[in-house]
C-alpha cells in the first residue's frame, strides 16, 4: 500500500470481529496501511463526538475508508454507557458530511435462493443519506392549538400555511431536504450505474406530495440528461415511478438493477431485500460522493445480543461476511485508485475464499437453514474465519 485507508473502528461484536478479520485474514497478506479513528461509543462520548466528524475529514483528504458498525444510543444505551449525551448516528453524521449515497447490495451464492423466486441477479439499493426523517424536528402538543408552516427567507420572502389545527394532543414533525443534496443524490446514482452497468429505477410518492417529492423527481430527470448518452452507450435504462408501483415491479423482477429511493425508504427497502436474499449479514454497504469518495461498511449493526454472550465467556457464531466484504471493497477501491493490480488480486481472492467456504458448506449459524443443495456444517466465528484462511492460503499460493 501506499496510501492509508482511513479505519473506522466500531462497537459491540463487531468490534471483536473487526480485529479478527485484520489478524487472520489481512495483516499475513498486507502492508496494511491505515489512519485510524475508535468511533466506539466510549471515545465518541470522550470527544463530544468531535472523532466522528474528523474521520470524515480524513475520508475527504485520502478518498477510501472502511467502517464497523457503531451504537446509535437510545435511552438504554444512555444509562448503559453513561453517556453526557444521546449522540446522533455516526453513519448520518458521516454520509451529512460527505454529501453521499449508499449502495447495499446482497452477498449472493447459488446454496441460498432468494424468498422472491425470480430474482436471479442482487438488486442494490441506492439510499439518498440527507434529510428526511432523519434531519426532522418534532414537537408534541400538549393542547388544542394552530400549527404552522413558516419560511422567511434573506431575501424578504415570507411563506406561511397552516398545518393543522388541533382540538387536542397531537404531534406534528417537519422535515427538509436541498436542491444540493438531492442533485448529488443524482449524479452519484448515475456515476455508479455507468460504473456497473446496470438499470436505475427511482421512485417516490409525488402524486401525494406534489412539491418536496416531486422536486425529487424533478431534480433526477434534470440530472440525467447529463447522463443520457452514456446510458444509451451501455444499453442501460433509467426511469421514474411511484414507489407502490416500483415495489410491484421490483416483486416480479429478475433483479440486476440499482433502486434509487429517499432516504427513509431506502432504509427500509435495504432491510427487505437483504432479507429475501437470505441475511442481512449477507449484504455489503457502500457510501459514494459526488467527488469519487468511497466509505465501505456492513449493512447490519453491532450484533449486541452476540455481544452480550462473547462477555459472558460463551462461543458465539456470529456471521462477518458483510464485514469482511468493507474491508475487501475498500482495500480493491484503494488498489484502483492508486494503480496496486496486487492490491486488487488479493481483495479478490480473499472475496473467493469467502465464497469458496460458503460454497463448501461451512458456514455460521444464521446460514444453516437457508441452504439448498449442501448439507451446512455450523462453525464459530473463529471457525469460520480460520476455514476462509485455509482457502485464501492457498489462493494465494
Amino acid at each position: 500500500m501506499t496510501t492509508p485507508l482511513v479505519e473506522m473502528d466500531g462497537d459491540e461484536m463487531t468490534r471483536i470481529l473487526w480485529k479478527m478479520i485484520k489478524d487472520e485474514l489481512i495483516l499475513p497478506f498486507v502492508d496494511l496501511k491505515t489512519e485510524y479513528y475508535d468511533l466506539g461509543l466510549p471515545e465518541r462520548d470522550k470527544t463530544d463526538d468531535k472523532i466522528t466528524v474528523e474521520a470524515a475529514e480524513a475520508t475527504k483528504k485520502y478518498g477510501v475508508a472502511v467502517k464497523c458498525a457503531t451504537i446509535t444510543p437510545n435511552a438504554q444505551r444512555m444509562t448503559e454507557y453513561n453517556l453526557h449525551q444521546m449522540w446522533k448516528s455516526p453513519n448520518g453524521t458521516i454520509r451529512s458530511l460527505l454529501d453521499g449515497t449508499v449502495f447495499r447490495t446482497p452477498i449472493t451464492i447459488p446454496s441460498i435462493k432468494p424468498a422472491v423466486k425470480s430474482w436471479e441477479k442482487p438488486i442494490t439499493i441506492a439510499r439518498h443519506a440527507y434529510g428526511d426523517v432523519y434531519k426532522n424536528v418534532e414537537i408534541r402538543a400538549a393542547e388544542a392549538g394552530t400549527a404552522k408552516l413558516v419560511f422567511e427567507g434573506v431575501d424578504g420572502q415570507r411563506e406561511e400555511i397552516v398545518v393543522h389545527e388541533f382540538k387536542g394532543p397531537g404531534v406534528l414533525q417537519g422535515m427538509h431536504n436541498t436542491d444540493k443534496s438531492i442533485t448529488s443524490f443524482a449524479h452519484s446514482c448515475f456515476k455508479f450505474a455507468i460504473d456497473t452497468k446496470q438499470d436505475v429505477w427511482f421512485s417516490t410518492k409525488d402524486t401525494i406530495s406534489k412539491k418536496y417529492d416531486a422536486r425529487f423527481r424533478e431534480i433526477f430527470d434534470e440530472v440525467f440528461q447529463q447522463y443520457r448518452s452514456d446510458f444509451e452507450r451501455l444499453g442501460i435504462t433509467y426511469f421514474y415511478t411511484l414507489i407502490d408501483d416500483a415495489v410491484a415491479r421490483v416483486i416480479r423482477s429478475n433483479g440486476g438493477f440499482i433502486w434509487a429511493c429517499k432516504n427513509y425508504d431506502g432504509d427500509v427497502m435495504s432491510d427487505m431485500v437483504s432479507t429475501a436474499f437470505g441475511s442481512l449479514a449477507m449484504m455489503t454497504s457502500v457510501l459514494v460522493s459526488p467527488d469519487g469518495k468511497y466509505e465501505y461498511e456492513a449493512a447490519h449493526g453491532t450484533v449486541t445480543r452476540h455481544y452480550y454472550k462473547h462477555l459472558k465467556g460463551e462461543e458465539t457464531s456470529t456471521n462477518p461476511m458483510a464485514t469482511i466484504f468493507a474491508w475487501s471493497g475498500a482495500l480493491r477501491k484503494r488498489g484502483e485508485m492508486d494503480n496496486l493490480p496486487e492490491l486488487v488480486n488479493y481483495a479478490n481472492q480473499l472475496e473467493d475464499a469467502c465464497f469458496d467456504t460458503l460454497n463448501d458448506g461451512i458456514v455460521t449459524k444464521d446460514l444453516v437453514n437457508l441452504m439448498e443443495g449442501v448439507t451446512p456444517t455450523a462453525v464459530n466465528s473463529a471457525g469460520f474465519l480460520h476455514a476462509i484462511r485455509e482457502r485464501l492460503d492457498r489462493r494465494m499460493a
